[in-house]
This record gives C-alpha cells, structure tokens and sequence, in this order.
C-alpha cells in the first residue's frame, strides 16, 4: 500500500479522511495523492437568455470553494511528514474517483455516520467499491485517527468477497498487533472455512486467533459490533456485497448497516 488514494471534499468527513489517510502513508512508508473531483467548472455553461447564467454563477462559486479548499490542504500537508500530490478532476464523484484509482493501493472515504440523510454517501461508498478493484477504508466521521498497529478484526463468512478483503488488507495486517477472524454462525457451511482463512495470513508471517460465535437472536451486525467492543478493535476488515446490491439497499444487509453504524474504520473490498 504505496498510493494512497483521498477523496477531498468539502464535507463533515473531511478531516477524518485525512487524519486517516496520513496514518496510513506513514505507516505504509507511501505517497498520500488527493483528489478533489467535482462536476462544475465555469465554462460548461454561458448563456444569460436561456438561464444558463444560474448554472455559470453555481459553476463559479463552486470554482472559488476548488480554490480555497486547495489552499487550506496544501497549507496542511506542507507541515506533514510524508510526500504527497493534490490533483483534480471534472466528474461526478464516483466516477472521478474510480477513474483515477487504477495505479491506487487504498482509497479513503467516509462512512454514512455523520449526515442524516445517508444515501448520498451510501450511493458513493457502493458505487466505488462496485466498480473498482482495490480496498477502501471506510473512515467514520467521529475517528480522526487509523491506527494500523492496533489490533484488527476480519469478519470472516467463507465468501468470496471476504477473500478478497482479506488478501487486499494483509499489508495492513501486517502491522496489527492483533489479529481476529470473526465468523458469526448462521447456520449455513461456509465456501472457505476460518481456519484456511487463518492459514492463509500465516504464509504472511501473520498470527490470528479465531473466533466462531453464534447470532442466536442477535443479528450477524449486532455480534460484529458487540465483538468490536470486546476485542477493542481498531478496525475491521470485511467483504462488501455477498448479495446483490439492489437487495441490501432496499432491505438492509450487514454491508449497509456496517457502512452506517460502525464505530471504527473498516477496510472494505468486493
């Protein structure tokens, strides 16, 4: 995880992203690249007949918001530690931001916590990680911070998805002081049992514990929060999108609801 990819946007999440993101460089000895995307620019629209000139005056002021943004990270990053790059981009958001992850190691967004209406960002986090092949660190608002030597959850239900999660994390696992494969029992085999799970992060020289717990009457979310608490975990690593997407967003799912209620980062591939 040598490029590191943050989503900069003048939102609530900002600056957890980016606490986030330059734990992370450090602690990966990488390159932190910005990446401002945004779907105004001053010369799409110039017509004061029609009412164009309503979309030029959004269009500049969205401009003068790119600037002064710019400025205030620069000012910010000139301080730190780690070597970085501030880029832009005209395009809806995760479009830009897929486009531009293809030489990305990580991504760094936010989780749906810190607005009321959360689709907007579930929209976002869903169509990244549907449409790109690297690992996203979900931040939420209130954690300022990515503590990659702490100890680290893989909740772990034998899919393909989970596997995937898994492989991308394991440079970051590397640097846990603890690692947990979480399986919550629901009655059902598993494609990929913990134990291969275990034995594959061993060739890594990575130990894990396993944990097999049942959900009883609690939901498969519920067990992973209340676990996160007891291991004091300081993220969670986790395959995105077992079922169809269509289904989780109008019906819940663990995905969904992790996005949303979360208390720690979580690392989150498909």
């Amino acid at each position: 995880m040598k490029s590191v990819l943050l989503y900069v946007n003048n939102d609530s999440g900002l600056d957890a992203r980016y606490q986030a993101a330059l734990d992370i460089s450090r602690a990966m000895e990488g390159h932190l690249h910005c990446l401002r995307v945004s779907s105004y620019q001053p010369q799409v629209a110039f017509d004061g007949v029609s009412g164009m000139s309503v979309i030029y005056d959004i269009s500049k002021y969205a401009s003068e918001v790119d600037t002064q943004l710019k400025a205030e990270l620069e000012k910010r990053l000139a301080d730190e530690d780690v070597p970085w790059d501030y880029q832009e981009a005209n395009a809806e958001p995760a479009r830009g931001l897929s486009r531009n992850s293809a030489l990305a190691d990580v991504m760094v967004l936010s989780s749906c916590s810190g607005v009321k209406d959360n689709s907007v960002p579930l929209r976002l986090l869903g169509d990244v990680i549907f449409n790109t092949s690297l690992p996203v660190v979900v931040q939420p608002d209130s954690v300022k911070k990515f503590e990659a030597a702490g100890p680290a959850i893989v909740a772990w239900n034998g899919s393909f998805e989970a596997g995937n999660a898994l492989r991308a994390a394991v440079p970051l696992l590397k640097l846990a002081s603890d690692v947990h494969i979480v399986v919550v029992e629901e009655d059902k085999d598993h494609d990929l049992p913990p134990l291969e799970a275990s034995e594959y992060l061993s060739r890594y020289g990575i130990k894990s514990q396993i944990h097999e717990l049942a959900a009883d009457k609690s939901s498969v979310q519920a067990v992973l929060l209340s676990t996160i608490d007891t291991l004091d975990a300081s993220y969670m690593v986790m395959g995105a999108y077992g079922h169809s997407r269509a289904r989780e967003f109008f019906f819940g799912g663990v995905t969904r609801n992790l996005l949303k209620d979360c208390p720690v980062p979580l690392v989150v591939a498909r």
